[in-house]
């Protein structure tokens, strides 16, 4: 299932597929046709921002095989997956090649890019860094319209599941807000719901290229 609001490092919310219709579903289209996604190398760092669609994978891979120093991935702004099938995948690579994932304190992630970031076997934070989250949609009805059995909520519960040891974290993002908005997470839910591994920090050797 696609998550489509994408709220950008500006804070700027560009809509919902399924309110929009055909010619947000052209606009998503096309946006899989470019690389959205920008990674930076620092010795064993891999900087990440940008929404996460159909060519990241191919982007990752190119970035891991000529840089195998590469020990922990930093998202500074991940607003979004434009394609949730290319994010599970690429994130299975990750929690595969055993890299760590980490928030510096300006760090904004939601959606897609959340998911990305339970990715990492080691997972921390800076204080500050904003963590956002979501239902996803289907174009007409969001993730909390359909039964729990549902077979549609097994794809990303599944993922949230495996990442985490349970499904927990799935049905809270899901009825946190609607597909067409956004619910900033407290620091005591980003703790409750498992997705650091260490306690959150006041700061880090890491810090995210300038825009």
């Amino acid at each position: 299932m696609k998550k489509y609001l994408m709220v950008g490092v500006t804070g700027a919310a560009i809509g919902t597929l399924g309110l929009l219709g055909g010619c947000e579903v052209i606009a998503v289209q096309a946006l899989n046709m470019i690389e959205t996604t920008e990674f930076v190398v620092d010795n064993d760092t891999l900087y990440m921002s940008g929404e996460i669609n159909s060519k990241t994978d191919t982007q990752f891979v190119q970035v891991i095989t000529a840089n195998p120093q590469i020990t922990t991935i930093v998202e500074c702004g991940v607003p979004g997956s434009l394609d949730d099938d290319t994010m599970i995948a690429l994130s299975y690579q990750v929690r595969d090649l055993g890299l760590n994932t980490h928030l510096t304190s300006q760090s904004v992630i939601a959606s897609g890019g959340v998911d990305f970031f339970l990715a990492g076997v080691e997972r921390t934070m800076e204080s500050g860094a904003k963590v956002g989250v979501h239902s996803w949609s289907d174009g007409r009805r969001d993730a909390k319209d359909f039964p729990r059995d549902a077979s549609e909520h097994e794809a990303n519960r599944k993922y949230i599941a495996d990442m985490l040891g349970d499904d927990a974290f799935y049905w809270f993002t899901i009825y946190a807000a609607p597909a067409d908005d956004i619910y900033w997470m407290r620091p005591d839910e980003i703790v409750e719901y498992g997705l650091l591994t260490a306690p959150v920090v006041s700061s880090s050797r890491y810090g995210c290229p300038a825009e």
